[in-house]
């Protein structure tokens, strides 16, 4: 019978092998997230916009603002 894995280990494992592509800048791991943004339309009504951004410690500052 195979050995069941508990949460630690799966969590241990998941943080041991990020993958992804580094920052040119500071090396660090490139983070996928997702920027919704709501724009106002010509007829007074807004539209919202959903685009991922790929984040790191250099440029954080600028897409949460």
């Amino acid at each position: 019978m195979a050995k069941t894995t508990s949460f630690a280990e799966k969590a241990a494992k998941a943080m041991a092998g990020k993958k992804g592509s580094g920052c040119p800048k500071c090396g660090e791991i490139l983070q996928n997230v997702l920027v919704i943004s709501a724009e106002k339309n010509e007829k007074a009504s807004y539209r919202y916009n959903q685009r991922f951004v790929k984040v790191c410690k250099c440029n954080e500052k600028e897409v949460y603002a």
